[in-house]
């Protein structure tokens, strides 16, 4: 069967999620699986996960966490894609995961409020795709290490969108 170009969300199930690391990491220890918005569910996971490990480290060691996951989840999310056969599947939800994190890393402390708006900011971004979100979404399409890549980048944009919103906010004092 030849690998289809298309960003419609496969169904991977539980089976597929434990056949491989990378299938596991990429679809975000499972948060991916959900039916209902897999983006948001794996960003709500990361969330989470950003929460109990980053007390625990150093801001340094959180910047070595978030690049070893960046390099990690290219590998994942290009053996992922791969094998469910589809070039950007909604199930693979590590491209919210690392991403939030880097916004969650460089814009905290924050409140509650704060992260919640960083959230929905985040969100936005990624799911709406506004100018250079759709930019970067279209510039490494396809399978292999380019595709891999592709998935995560407009995630990376996505949260630079995101921190710049933040940073502004901040300067105006809202």
């Amino acid at each position: 069967m030849p690998m289809q170009y298309d960003a419609s969300p496969a169904r991977p199930g539980a089976r597929f999620l434990l056949a491989h690391p990378a299938h596991f990491i990429a679809l975000g220890a499972g948060s991916g699986l959900s039916r209902i918005a897999p983006g948001t569910v794996g960003t709500l996971w990361a969330w989470l996960a950003w929460l109990a490990i980053a007390p625990r480290l150093s801001p340094g060691a959180q910047g070595l966490l978030i690049a070893a996951s960046t390099v990690v989840g290219w590998w994942a999310c290009t053996v992922a894609a791969r094998n469910l056969r589809v070039a950007d599947p909604g199930a693979i939800v590590w491209d919210e995961v690392v991403a939030f994190w880097l916004v969650l890393w460089l814009a905290m402390p924050m409140g509650w409020w704060g992260q919640l708006a960083a959230f929905a900011l985040f969100r936005f971004f990624d799911a709406a795709k506004p100018g250079p979100v759709r930019w970067a979404d279209g510039l490494f399409k396809g399978f292999g290490w380019r595709g891999g890549w592709g998935i995560l980048w407009d995630d990376f944009v996505a949260a630079f969108c995101t921190l710049l919103v933040i940073a502004l906010w901040r300067f105006w004092g809202l």
